[in-house]
């Protein structure tokens, strides 16, 4: 049975369009109690900023509270903040009401278990069975309880702190945080304050509407050129829910997760407490893969999304990995992708080694890399059509052994993305181009 609504990162889409609707969050709700709450188990909903947050957010207190749940409301908070309360106040489930990097129009809702860890696919699709039933509302007697509780932003900022290193502080550090008017804006700039940062704050004025618009770590034009105007040590970019972090340097340069990865390895590896392999996913860029083989540090891609990331760390014993996009997963220090503790480690490297962070990335060179969104119809696997499978495999000859073609629908809308990467940018951007086109082709 495939899963008709939770993609890769939960549910998601447009606000007021199929399933994004109240209706639909309260059966949602429903449907996770029965599965995951037993009757007196109790729900953490946090959300980020966005106007439609409060609508499912009483939409999913409803169901929960209807199914037995006792219910513990947040309010704006970080993803990985949620994810961490879940498991330190001992609760059945962590819920999450965010779209992440997308426009405010959009909204989605995405699940932690106890352990403060995304569902399993075998959980989800248990949830999804239920889906066609209508809410539950159990006897008086047996509801749940709703207490918003309001001390949740601190107590999540004390954790970022514990995460990096009690002997170091960040005096004299300028830092300008971008929080993209999302859940961190207030946890950011307070958490580098208070480890003694000169902090510089841009997108740290939500309005419901401009979360993602023009900021965070989707748009850090600003950024780049406010960091240069200011003189700052580094530039941190958050976006709108907080589990996904860019950074700039010094010289206005934007650094991406393989290189923050790449970073986090190499001083992983000279303190001595580098465990298994680096994980990173199937659009890794090969140079980090090439820069981390030079160091011999074994590294292993897996599927696209952060949740697969987190299943190959422990599979393999790793305890760091993450996507080009800047969702870094730190196990030695949390259980989730986390925007904020993963900037705070790279501030750590450059705070004990004294180096800028352009001289920490330059051992790595990112290899040209052209990626092509070809819209379709409908969903569909690429790899399921033979048209597509010979022109994959002609551009692989091509390559030989200098790059890499990857070809992955996307979870959340109809698009497959085409991905080319080589030595030579010209030879990538025309294959690139060539497989588009026969995608385009063979999805009409």
């Amino acid at each position: 049975m495939s899963r008709e609504f939770f993609g890769t990162d939960g549910v998601r889409g447009t606000v007021g369009n199929d399933p994004m609707s109240a209706e639909f969050a309260l059966r949602l709700a429903s449907a996770a109690a029965q599965v995951l709450v037993p009757e007196g188990g109790t729900v953490l909903i946090g959300k980020d900023t966005r106007l439609s947050g409060y609508m499912f957010e009483s939409a999913l207190e409803a169901g929960f509270v209807a199914a037995g749940a006792d219910v513990l409301l947040l309010g704006p908070l970080p993803t990985p903040g949620i994810a961490n309360l879940t498991q330190a106040l001992g609760a059945n489930l962590g819920v999450v009401i965010s779209a992440s990097h997308n426009p405010y129009f959009d909204n989605g809702i995405k699940f932690f278990d106890s352990d403060g860890a995304k569902l399993s696919d075998d959980v989800e699709m248990k949830i999804e069975r239920l889906l066609k039933n209508p809410a539950i509302t159990l006897e008086s007697s047996k509801l749940g309880r709703a207490t918003r509780i309001d001390t949740a932003r601190t107590h999540y900022q004390d954790f970022c702190k514990s995460t990096f290193p009690s002997d170091l502080d960040l005096d004299g550090m300028k830092v300008v945080f971008d929080g993209a008017n999302g859940a961190g804006y207030k946890v950011g700039p307070r958490t580098l304050n208070e480890l003694g940062a000169e902090v510089i704050t841009l997108g740290c004025s939500p309005n419901g509407r401009n979360i993602n618009d023009g900021c965070g770590s989707t748009h850090p034009e600003l950024l780049q050129k406010t960091v240069m105007a200011v003189e700052a040590a580094v530039g941190i970019a958050l976006d709108g829910d907080g589990d996904r972090v860019v950074m700039i340097d010094e010289l206005g340069g934007i650094i991406d997760g393989d290189q923050l990865l790449y970073v986090l390895a190499i001083a992983r590896k000279a303190e001595g407490v580098l465990q298994g392999p680096v994980v990173g996913t199937v659009m890794s860029n090969l140079g980090l893969e090439h820069a981390l083989e030079r160091h011999g540090i074994e590294f292993r891609r897996a599927a696209v999304g952060d949740r697969y990331v987190l299943e190959a760390l422990r599979e393999t014993g790793g305890i760091i990995g993450g996507e080009t996009s800047g969702h870094m997963i730190c196990l030695d220090k949390t259980t989730t992708g986390d925007g904020m503790v993963t900037a705070l480690q790279i501030l750590a490297v450059m705070k004990r080694s004294g180096k800028p962070l352009s001289e920490l990335i330059a051992g790595m060179s990112r290899y040209p890399q052209t990626m092509l969104n070809v819209r379709t119809e409908k969903r569909m696997n690429p790899h399921d059509v033979p048209a597509i499978r010979d022109a994959v495999s002609r551009a692989e000859e091509e390559l030989a052994k200098t790059g890499r073609v990857v070809l992955r629908a996307s979870g959340t809308e109809p698009v497959i993305r085409v991905m080319v990467e080589g030595e030579d940018e010209h030879q990538v951007l025309s294959l690139a181009e060539r497989l588009a086109s026969v995608v385009a082709e063979a999805s009409t």
